[in-house]
């Protein structure tokens, strides 16, 4: 199953609702950090549940929205788009980037050779599961 992309208001208020569990428009507005009007954060809570992203439930007149993806998929979608569009299809050329032009810290090296280690080769994602 194919998802609509968020745009980058969108991706913005999906943090906010990752971060908090669950929130109402008013409640994402105040955590945005510069003035949106209640409306149009409601507007785009809406938009996101008709693409798939949120999903809501009602407390009297209000709606409280909460993720219905989570932002791990969120984040594997965009690394493959990034690695498609960006690296030429080669995942050695984003992680060389990251090496290269950003660095780890001693921390970070650890938990991503931990990762490694861990992955099996054979360990494929398939197409369909995780779309641009």
């Amino acid at each position: 199953m194919t998802i609509e992309e968020l745009s980058a208001a969108e991706r913005e208020v999906m943090e906010i609702v990752w971060d908090c569990g669950e929130v109402t428009a008013m409640q994402a507005r105040d955590a945005l950090p510069r003035k949106v009007a209640r409306n149009t954060v409601r507007t785009l809570l809406e938009r996101m549940e008709e693409k798939g992203w949120v999903t809501h439930r009602q407390i009297g007149r209000t709606y409280a929205y909460r993720a219905a993806r989570p932002r791990k998929e969120s984040i594997g979608r965009k690394v493959q788009e990034i690695v498609n569009t960006i690296c030429g299809g080669s995942p050695e050329a984003l992680v060389a980037g990251l090496l290269d032009y950003r660095g780890l810290r001693a921390a970070e090296l650890e938990r991503i050779r931990k990762m490694l280690d861990e992955a099996s080769p054979g360990r494929v994602k398939k197409e369909s599961s995780v779309r641009t």
